[in-house]
């Protein structure tokens, strides 16, 4: 087994980042460092909670919990409770968390870390709008060369966009954010809608997460079972994609996916493709290569690996 890859997660838990967050835990090949929360499909005052919450769940009440940006570089904050519920975890009835909230900012503890690891050991994932990643470059720049890679869940280019034609949700929140982080010189790894939406919560699979019959089983089943019913009406799926465990994946079993490096640009300035992810997958530009864009997915493999580590908090 290789090294334990050392991570920080930035989150805005969603019922897919409490399962991405709930993967990282299961799992041993990983180290959390901390969780950043910022907000997008709640406001933070919700997903700062719910990180914490989902950390109690799967028994891991010593994880830092930050709470980062209230809102995205320029724009106003737009959220997602019509997908994801009042609370942005609706589903299961989870207890209020009782381990604290760190008194640091999200943004200081990002670049702090990054300045006291050893340069090229830790890498970010990114489950949201990238508000706190791009406030952390800004603040200190001389981190990018010190971040190992970005792995990050946002854009979409084959799919179009699931928030407006164009634009997927996590990019369309805080476009100025994603643009500074794609133009950061960082290693990105990128999982588009055009990987996730052929990760299907099918009800074999959320039974299997039932079946495991554990409170993290049970409560997953719940969550994914409230968390689909907005996409199978918009789809007519069987089951909702499940985006964020695909970058907790991809840090266990890289295996599972593919993809190629791509430049990656982000409208920043249209009204009608706001956050858009301009991808140029055929090379047709001479735009520097800047991400690693993946396409494809063992969606059954990918199932597993959740089911098997699920089941062991």
């Amino acid at each position: 087994m290789s090294a334990v890859r050392r991570i920080i997660i930035d989150t805005d838990p969603g019922q897919d980042d409490a399962v991405a967050i709930l993967l990282a835990l299961a799992s041993p090949e990983l180290h959390v460092l901390g969780i950043t929360a910022v907000a997008g499909n709640v406001p933070l005052s919700l997903t700062q909670k719910n990180a914490r919450m989902i950390c109690e769940l799967a028994g891991r009440p010593d994880v830092r919990v930050y709470a980062g940006a209230v809102r995205p570089l320029v724009r106003r904050l737009v959220t997602a409770e019509h997908v994801h519920g009042r609370t942005g975890l609706d589903g299961p009835r989870l207890p209020e968390p009782t381990m604290p909230l760190q008194e640091m900012h999200a943004v200081d503890f990002i670049v702090e870390t990054l300045l006291a690891e050893e340069p090229g050991t830790v890498t970010l994932c990114p489950l949201g709008p990238l508000t706190n990643i791009a406030a952390a470059l800004n603040r200190a720049p001389e981190i990018a060369g010190r971040i190992r890679e970005i792995v990050l869940m946002g854009g979409g280019f084959f799919e179009g966009g699931n928030v407006t034609p164009a634009a997927e949700f996590n990019i369309y929140v805080d476009p100025h954010a994603a643009e500074i982080v794609f133009s950061s010189g960082v290693p990105i790894v990128m999982m588009p809608l055009d990987v996730t939406h052929k990760a299907l919560t099918t009800a074999s699979r959320v039974a299997a997460f039932r079946a495991l019959g554990t409170r993290v089983g049970i409560a997953t089943a719940e969550m994914l079972e409230f968390f689909e019913r907005f996409d199978e009406e918009k789809y007519g799926s069987d089951g909702g994609p499940l985006h964020d465990p695909c970058v907790i994946a991809y840090l266990v079993r890289p295996e599972l996916f593919r993809g190629r490096l791509c430049n990656v640009a982000v409208e920043t300035a249209s009204g009608i493709t706001m956050g858009m992810t301009v991808i140029d997958w055929w090379g047709v530009t001479d735009r520097q290569k800047n991400a690693m864009v993946m396409r494809d997915i063992d969606s059954d493999g990918f199932f597993r690996l959740l089911t098997e580590r699920l089941a062991r908090l």
